[in-house]
């Protein structure tokens, strides 16, 4: 194994601050990046997408669960699979509390090719509680990109699909596919990934935090048991 290099107290704090500096960057032209994602233009979902989950049927609406923003996985799980994919598998684990995200008004949900019922049990084995919803009736994951046909055949890529909502009115943001998925699994980290973002007062554009009144901002994180969702 190659291990880092062996220095002392001094050397190591000069390297580290040069490394802190480029740090510094890479969260600026982050918060670039955020902000002009946010800024993006939004499509009007005028399909009627029907999914299937633990109560039945569900409307692509349903899945927002009342809330104003869904932030959709889009978990690689073909119908005639007898498991989900390992690497989905890898993402669900690492999620935190959704109570953080249902403060912010964003529901998670993830979303499948196989049937309900071939979701169900390995579900049941992974422990998962995240929502999780069959669209195997609809065109919904070949209108987002995440079943492909290639020579003949399709196959699944994973991906990462936000939506908004103004009443019943469904839009789609944005989306993203394989490695933009490194990294994420946090609140901040989906939240980023959204057209209201983490809702917070230095966030552009202006009037966003402020319309979701007091809980708005990290001023006002509170413990996940403490939220009123």
């Amino acid at each position: 194994m190659s291990l880092p290099k062996v220095v002392s107290r001094e050397e190591w704090r000069r390297a580290r601050q040069e490394l802190l500096a480029k740090e510094k960057a890479a969260t600026r032209a982050r918060d670039a990046l955020n902000r002009e994602r946010r800024g993006l233009p939004m499509v009007e979902i005028d399909k009627e997408y029907v999914f299937e989950g633990g109560n039945g049927k569900a409307t692509l609406l349903d899945l927002f669960e009342g809330r104003d923003q869904l932030v959709v996985h889009h978990f690689m799980f073909a119908p005639e699979w007898e498991n989900g994919c390992p690497g989905c598998s890898y993402f669900l684990d690492q999620l935190g509390h959704p109570a953080h995200l249902h403060a912010r008004r964003t529901s998670l949900a993830a979303v499948s090719r196989a049937p309900y019922t071939r979701l169900l049990p390995f579900k049941a084995r992974m422990g998962w509680t995240v929502p999780w919803y069959s669209s195997h009736d609809s065109d919904f994951n070949t209108d987002f990109e995440v079943t492909r046909e290639r020579d003949g055949e399709l196959f699944e890529q994973p991906g990462l699909s936000c939506f908004l909502r103004d009443r019943d009115q469904v839009f789609h943001t944005y989306s993203t596919y394989d490695r933009g998925l490194d990294g994420l699994g946090s609140a901040t980290g989906f939240l980023d990934l959204t057209a209201l973002g983490r809702q917070e007062e230095w966030e552009a554009p202006e009037g966003r935090a402020e319309a979701f009144g007091p809980l708005a901002g990290s001023a006002h994180l509170k413990y996940h048991d403490e939220y009123v969702d």
